[in-house]
């Protein structure tokens, strides 16, 4: 291997360093890590999976499936990267993987002596007897033997974005067809987006020594992407390999913005998961040159003819002095006439016997067997010759095998079209794409240069045509149609050693006609029992030959054997990129209510309660602990008032004429006789008849509601009721609208609370005028616009206030000046908690999506009068058995025991165990107003338990406790304090 003086795409002014296993090299600009081991004559990169043989560099792209490296180290280490895509960077590392303790002298290589038992599918005869070594032996065996590259054990230090791109057509390739369709689609004025995989356009162009117009084809490539760099509607998409197509013309891509890099610059990602919505897009993603299966095909120095062909013209490249070129068709020969052009002594072994003039002319100065078969190669760590059936060994440092073109059409097939065989070509090419996409070029089966351009021009004019865009035919440059002829050759059989059909998993052309022979004749079955065409490769290099060796064993075709198919990803994506951003507390938004910075100034802790950060206490001087302050938040709302912040509480109006009809098909109870001016307390079920949440209903009209949810389910909650109108009631005239955001809601409890409210607002807001559950518009703190809602979630006379996000802490200002004289302070969500529990109110832990109305004491709620979502469903005979867990409450027989919510509830007496269990313990806390713990519970006949005592057992956690069943109401049973 050497690097030639001149020629290739590289910028040899620029000297790049990298390590290999530890050992430093150097590169230029434009190399790939796998073209600079190369030109330093590294041919040894990895060993394989199963039998940990020596392995090389087969491809030059995405098909590689030896080459896998680690790049990078410690937090950014990257494992099992293609060298043949991985950009050279200046201070590079990379790592040969799946060895030990070195590359050269691998321990687990030992495996290759025990060929005979790792056959195919010997995991699944292996490991079945005896059963008990399962856990002890086999799982840690094959746990330690799994996988190649490791993994960081840090967190990753870049970051990730992802992002949307819209346009009338989506190019994807850009090698000819490709550049001849965004060309032909961007000349109509269509949103034209080009994405490919490599570093720089031209695709085959770049890596075979072709002429368009009577100049190199590069040359045409370049003059292509100046013009379409020129156009404001063409976004070019480098670096980009589109990974999926899904419904709706979306595809799936990922951008590598900054793999090049040692790491990327400050405030930019790694990398960029797209999401492309195109009208049409094409598929010009080329073709994959597949191997020939014979004995000794794996070792280092075998090569696809078409990779050492691009690493010797686009990376100036020699990969061989002494090259074998085995053929089954035109193509090889290119590549024995450029080996010989640069100096390169070459042997052409080609399948055929007859053979144009023209073509072998091409490498007339070649040594040329025709007819011929390579059965075997020698070398250990490295090729040192090929065996030629009837011509012996010839010395060789590369073999490059051209066994024809496989079209990349797997993008093609994601949406379930099967492939059909060409028997022009010898390879499957696309059946039924998806939706809008069109393929052209080597991955529609057009194999020459003249044919790729007119198709791909072809193509990309009609999607253009199809998204709305008229314009001209493409003129098409002038191009040859190079010789293509090829013969269905896939294995040579006979000869000493493995012939290879998978290289990165092992699978040989024994192991499949072993499937074959043990009745795995469906592709399907002898994929998966011999792992043919599975991790990394997906199949790119190794289906096809292996399909041929299956039809041959079992006396089919190819055709009436079939493929298997293909399903995204076409290539690895990093789970960073598909996070995108979304990662540590990231992962969903913080949510902040209008209220946060004045709850901090005065003295607020922080707790997440669905998306939303609330105030769960505020500290006073003096106070030990958070149950100082929840204690005083809590007598002090009894006693005098407190101010809590419910802005995060789901808030969603409905408006139209059809309105009350919705409400009341969304509630159990009836909502449509709620007079104007005022509140309902609604119960809503799921269509199976458990209660999915309650909430408040107010009527601000005839035809206009303001809703509130829990806060967990507002999403949810705005979810149900439109599903509701336009799946179940498309007819009504209304519009839904989530109002969340749109204000800032408190909740003002206590003794006192109508005192305070009077002196910030002139609205009457005596018994009389704003009675309990009542509602009115009016103006508090002078001129901030409010809604007065007069419920009480404490128990206490109170009041929920909204008023509009901007004018909010001017609001709470004036409210805590006006309360100041009457006792007022502010509390938080643990204070509200513990008051909603005195008051015996469900909240989230009762509406667990396991309750039903009753089971919370609320079947009155359900209307016989008409008809609801759920209503059917929620009279089931096991939905109203009367042994079901009903809500109780818990009252602890000693002031000094502790409940905890999650505990089991049993007969005093009983035997702790599942039959016995009669509930749980759904919510607890401590009294300050009762001196003791209090809770509520489900418990299986509870009605009938009211009196008795009750066990209380956290098996989990520990704590055994005794308590009192009583009615979930321990504070103002009558509920004379809120109506007051």
């Amino acid at each position: 291997m050497t690097r030639l003086p001149t020629g290739g795409a590289i910028d040899r002014a620029t000297t790049l360093r990298f390590t290999f296993d530890g050992r430093g090299y150097t590169g230029h600009a434009g190399d790939t890590l796998a073209s600079a081991l190369l030109a330093n004559g590294v041919t040894l990169v990895g060993r394989s999976f199963k039998y940990h043989r020596p392995r090389g560099i087969w491809g030059i792209g995405a098909e590689e499936p030896n080459a896998l490296v680690e790049l990078r180290g410690g937090a950014r280490r990257e494992p099992n990267t293609r060298a043949t895509v991985a950009e050279l960077f200046d201070g590079l590392e990379a790592t040969s993987q799946n060895r030990w303790p070195s590359l050269r002298f691998d321990a687990m290589a030992v495996n290759g002596l025990l060929g005979p038992v790792f056959s195919a599918g010997f995991y699944y005869k292996t490991f079945m007897w005896p059963a008990s070594f399962w856990e002890k032996v086999y799982e840690p065996l094959i746990r330690r033997a799994a996988g190649l590259g490791r993994a960081p054990d840090a967190p990753d230090p870049d970051a990730y974005e992802r992002s949307h791109l819209f346009c009338d057509v989506l190019v994807i390739g850009a090698g000819p067809a490709g550049l001849a369709a965004a060309l032909a689609a961007a000349r109509t004025g269509a949103r034209v987006v080009l994405a490919d995989e490599d570093s720089r356009v031209g695709g085959r162009l770049l890596q075979d020594r072709q002429e368009i117009d009577g100049a190199p084809a590069a040359i045409w490539a370049e003059k292509v992407l100046a013009e379409l760099r020129a156009m404001p509607d063409v976004t070019l998409l480098p670096r980009t390999t589109v990974f999926g197509v899904f419904d709706d013309g979306q595809y799936g891509a990922l951008e590598r913005v900054a793999d090049h890099l040692a790491e990327p610059p400050p405030g930019t990602p790694r990398q960029r998961a797209w999401t492309i919505v195109a009208k049409r897009a094409v598929l010009a993603a080329g073709a994959v040159e597949r191997p020939i299966a014979f004995p000794g095909n794996d070792r280092p120095g075998v090569m696809s003819a078409a990779a050492a062909r691009g690493y010797l013209n686009r990376f100036a490249v020699l990969p061989g002095r002494r090259a074998v070129v085995f053929t089954a068709g035109d193509d090889g020969w290119r590549t024995a006439a450029d080996m010989l052009a640069a100096g390169a002594e070459v042997t052409v072994v080609d399948a055929r016997r007859d053979i144009s003039p023209a073509v072998t002319a091409m490498a007339a100065k070649a040594r040329q067997v025709l007819g011929g078969r390579v059965t075997g190669t020698t070398g250990r760590l490295s090729l040192t010759g090929v065996e030629v059936e009837g011509t012996g060994r010839i010395e060789a440092d590369l073999l490059a095998v051209a066994g024809g073109w496989n079209p990349t059409l797997n993008l093609s097939a994601h949406h379930g079209g099967r492939p059909v065989w060409n028997d022009t070509i010898h390879a499957f090419t696309p059946g039924t794409p998806p939706p809008g996409l069109a393929v052209a070029g080597a991955a529609a089966g057009r194999m020459t240069l003249a044919a790729c351009l007119a198709d791909g021009a072809s193509a990309g004019l009609n999607a253009a045509r199809d998204a709305g865009h008229d314009g001209q035919a493409l003129t098409l440059p002038r191009a040859d149609d190079e010789p293509a002829s090829l013969v269905p050759f896939f294995h040579v059989k006979g000869g000493r050693g493995k012939a290879f059909v998978d290289f990165q998993h092992d699978v040989t052309a024994d192991d499949i006609a072993l499937a074959a022979r043990e009745g795995f004749r469906s592709v399907e079955h002898a994929k998966r029992y011999t792992t043919l065409g599975m991790a990394t490769d997906q199949g790119k290099t190794a289906n096809v030959v292996g399909l041929a060796i299956l039809a041959a064993e079992t006396g089919r075709t190819i055709p009436e054997t079939g493929t298997t198919m293909f399903r995204p990803p076409y290539t690895p994506v990093a789970i960073g990129a598909l996070a995108g951003h979304h990662v540590g507390r990231a992962i969903k938004p913080t949510r902040r209510t209008p209220l946060h910075d004045w709850a901090r100034r005065n003295g607020a802790s922080f707790v997440e309660t669905g998306p939303w950060l609330r105030a769960e206490w505020y500290t006073r001087p003096g106070e030990r602990g958070w149950r100082d302050s929840v204690d005083r938040e809590v007598l002090n709302v009894r006693a005098a008032a407190g101010v809590c912040d419910v802005s995060t509480l789901g808030k969603i109006e409905i408006v139209g004429p059809g309105a009350a009809a919705l409400l009341d098909l969304v509630y159990a109870n009836d909502i449509s006789t709620l007079p104007v001016g005022r509140i309902r307390y609604g119960v809503m079920l799921r269509e199976d008849g458990f209660v999915m949440d309650d909430g408040t209903v107010a009527r601000l009209a005839e035809d206009r509601f303001f809703v509130t949810t829990t806060t967990v389910n507002a999403g949810k909650v705005m979810q149900h009721i439109e599903f509701c109108h336009q799946v179940l009631r498309p007819d009504l005239d209304v519009a839904i609208l989530s109002v969340t955001d749109a204000w800032a809601q408190v909740s003002l409890a206590g003794p006192r609370s109508r005192d305070i409210l009077a002196a910030i607002t002139p609205a009457d807001v005596s018994n009389t005028a704003l009675p309990h559950m009542a509602c009115v518009e009016a103006m508090v703190a002078g001129d901030i616009p409010a809604r007065l809602y007069r419920l009480s979630y404490s128990g206490e006379l109170a009041y929920e206030i909204g008023v509009p996000p901007d004018d909010a802490e001017r609001f709470m200002e004036a409210l805590m000046q006006a309360g100041a004289p009457h006792g007022l302070a502010p509390y938080g969500t643990e204070a509200l908690g513990v008051l909603r529990i005195e008051k015996g109110h469900a909240a989230g832990a009762e509406l667990n999506g396991q309750t039903t109305a009753g089971d919370l004491g609320l079947a009155r709620m359900l209307s016989r009068k008409k008809d609801f979502l759920g209503c059917a469903m929620a009279t089931r005979p096991a939905l109203v058995d009367p042994a079901r867990p009903v809500l109780v409450g818990l009252k602890a027989l000693d002031a000094g025991q502790v409940i905890k919510a999650g505990s089991h509830l049993f007969q005093p007496g009983a035997a702790i165990s599942t039959d016995n269990d009669l509930g749980h313990v759904t919510s607890a806390c401590w009294s300050p107003h009762l001196g003791h713990m209090i809770a509520l519970g489900l418990l299986s006949g509870g009605a009938a338990r009211i009196g008795t005592r009750i066990r209380i057992h956290d098996p989990i956690r520990g704590g055994d406790a005794e308590a009192e069943v009583v009615k979930p109401v321990f504070i103002d049973i009558e509920g004379g304090r809120s109506r007051g």
